[in-house]
């Protein structure tokens, strides 16, 4: 065992989700998530208190499909409060994957500290056959306890891999290996707690905005294009009082015209929008196939439509300017 003063300080912070799941019979499908508190979950994991000095906090205890701004602001706070005390060296944050690749997103463009932010999740509840959520918790806090994550940001930590928010998506439904950075590729490995970075140390990280004395955050809808798309969609988001407007739309972010006509009228009359597309890889470029320039869209590049409501929220408490907004999904 470890001398307990080397032992890195890791706060550990649960938000439900499958990993906290159970079954009434583990040979069927159906569970409950967020049924297990967080302290039941950090015991349940083998040698998991030889690697760190493990504090725990059920921050909230919901299925992840039930995330919402409120509980994002309410989790970056919490966040930002415990990082910015030596007591802690590190925080892991359990969490459901269904919207998990939205809150990472979101905490990494808004925590500050160089102190490593880490989730985690699970495909399977905790009392399945062949549970994926103890290896996860386990591979979490050795990567939270690695002295080269400090300045990468937050990371997601899910079957051995290590992603970045902007680049991970969920890409299936049952298979423990769910979630994939695509183009970009993976950031790195942890294999059975030995970690292994595939990127450099001192990787860029993506905070961009602050959330100081913010209680909400601006109204983002998104549209889902598809073939015969009624642009009347588009009339009653913004007579619902939308602040931006994300299109999930086909190929390269494409809409139909009489779609793209309302959207030009939506940013004339002050409501940003974005183009991103429904597509397993997005990449939406300025003006290719549509004219960005002539409308006043902002093109989302490789964000998915899920993310680009998270970034267009945030540059909302900032600007309304499509230039500007499109600066920050360049970068951010």
């Amino acid at each position: 065992m470890a001398n307990q003063d080397l032992k890195r300080r890791i706060h550990v912070l649960g938000t439900g989700g499958t990993i906290a799941g159970a079954q009434s019979d583990s040979r069927h499908l159906g569970y409950t998530a967020a049924t297990y508190g967080i302290d039941w979950l950090l015991n349940a994991v083998p040698g998991l208190h030889d690697l760190a000095i493990l504090t725990g906090e059920q921050l909230v205890n919901i299925g992840s499909q039930d995330m919402d701004d409120r509980i994002w602001l309410q989790l970056a706070r919490r966040v930002d409060e415990l990082l910015s005390t030596p007591a802690v060296d590190a925080v892991l944050i359990t969490h459901g994957t269904d919207t998990l690749e939205e809150t990472a997103y979101f905490l990494s463009l808004v925590i500050a500290s160089p102190k490593p932010v880490v989730l985690v999740g699970s495909m399977r509840p905790a009392t399945a056959l062949g549970a994926d959520g103890p290896a996860n918790i386990y591979n979490g806090v050795a990567l939270a306890t690695d002295a080269r994550a400090a300045g990468r940001g937050t990371l997601l930590c899910l079957d051995g891999e290590i992603h970045r928010p902007r680049h991970v998506t969920k890409a299936g439904t049952m298979s423990s290996n769910a979630f994939c950075s695509s183009p970009a590729g993976l950031a790195g490995v942890v294999l059975a707690g030995r970690v292994e970075w595939f990127e450099v140390a001192g990787a860029a990280r993506a905070h961009c905005f602050s959330i100081a004395g913010r209680d909400e955050l601006p109204r983002v809808d998104i549209i889902y294009a598809y073939p015969g798309m009624s642009a009347d969609l588009i009339d009653s988001l913004v007579a619902a009082g939308t602040r931006g407007l994300v299109i999930a739309g086909v190929g390269a972010g494409n809409i139909n015209r009489s779609a793209i006509a309302r959207l030009s009228a939506a940013v004339a009359n002050g409501i940003p929008v974005v183009r991103s597309s429904r597509v397993a890889r997005p990449m939406v470029f300025r003006n290719a196939e549509v004219n960005d320039d002539h409308h006043g869209f902002v093109a989302a590049r490789d964000l998915n439509p899920g993310k680009s409501r998270v970034l267009l929220q945030l540059a909302l408490t900032v600007s309304t300017d499509a230039g500007r907004i499109q600066e920050y999904f360049e970068r951010c």
